[in-house]
């Protein structure tokens, strides 16, 4: 656990930027549909409550309302960024983005509330991330030697072990281990199983999600670790015994270990330490006045 507080506290905008994804995905979710730019569109009864209908327009209002201001200035930001990386030639490889994600997962478990089920869609946000945390940081100077001092003295953060990322289902029975086993060989979904009948009640609402673990991190049942070996990505084992209860374990991905070395990392670290040395807010916010940028909500940003 303290490697994790660690490994928080370093990639704290990058933490931060991605603990904030489910609410820019629910906001992407709410864009107004190309349909309702008809007036017989917007009259389009979407819900019916007693005697009362809700159209479309009564809908997407509301979603404004709720939504428009914080969805729009998403969308002006990453524009603005985009276009600024474009101007002073800054461009983030496949390579370091696939880094970065890799160490977004090692660090990812299913307290956090989060789902990595997308991933280009993360790929997505890692990418305007970076972007913007050059954008910030391009007229700050880090030192070499503050850069290796840093990696010499954290060399350890930067060694992934093997990572398993994982779900469960656990019930009390082994016949309803078995039914579930069956329900599974006939097509039904692991996580809405899960949902619905296993008896973990922390990982039950996420799917089963127990998210990426390695056999350093302790809390892998034993059990469970004797099934990694056999166990295929996309697929699942079980039931097996746990205690008192029955499992069927579901291994959705295996990330390898790695060590990155000084120079897969050293980007990384000047780009942390230079946003340490940023005072108040960090956002491209503070970029609008450069692209000269005019929106709908002009009171206020």
């Amino acid at each position: 656990m303290a490697n994790k507080g660690v490994w928080i506290v370093v990639f704290v905008l990058v933490v931060t930027n991605c603990l904030t994804l489910a609410m820019w995905f629910n906001k992407e979710k709410v864009e107004v549909p190309a349909s309702v730019e008809t007036a017989s569109s917007t009259d389009e009864v979407v819900a019916t409550v007693g005697e009362h209908n809700i159209t479309r327009q009564e809908w997407l209002h509301q979603l404004e309302k709720l939504y428009g201001k914080d969805t729009l200035r998403e969308v002006i930001n990453r524009e603005v960024i985009y276009q600024l990386a474009d101007k002073y030639n800054i461009k983030v490889s496949d390579e370091v983005i696939e880094q970065e994600l890799t160490m977004i997962k090692a660090m990812y478990n299913a307290a956090d509330h989060e789902t990595l089920t997308d991933e280009e869609e993360w790929r997505k946000q890692i990418e305007y991330n970076l972007l913007l945390e050059e954008m910030l940081t391009k007229d700050v100077t880090i030192l070499d030697g503050d850069i290796q001092k840093f990696f010499k003295e954290n060399e350890s953060l930067y060694k992934i072990p093997t990572t398993y990322h994982l779900s469960h289902i656990t019930v009390k029975t082994k016949e309803e281990a078995d039914q579930v086993v069956e329900e599974l060989k006939n097509g039904s979904d692991f996580a809405v199983l899960a949902m619905e009948k296993s008896t973990d009640e922390f990982s039950s609402n996420q799917g089963g999600d127990l998210g990426y673990l390695s056999k350093e991190s302790g809390f892998l049942p034993e059990r469970y670790m004797d099934l990694l070996s056999s166990l295929k990505p996309a697929s699942f084992e079980g039931p097996i015994q746990v205690g008192d209860e029955y499992a069927i374990v579901y291994l959705h991905e295996v990330i390898e270990g790695k060590e990155y070395s000084y120079e897969d990392v050293k980007d990384h670290i000047r780009r942390q330490l230079a946003l340490g040395q940023i005072e108040g807010r960090v956002t491209a916010e503070q970029f609008w006045n450069e692209i000269d940028v005019e929106w709908f909500y002009e009171d206020a940003k």
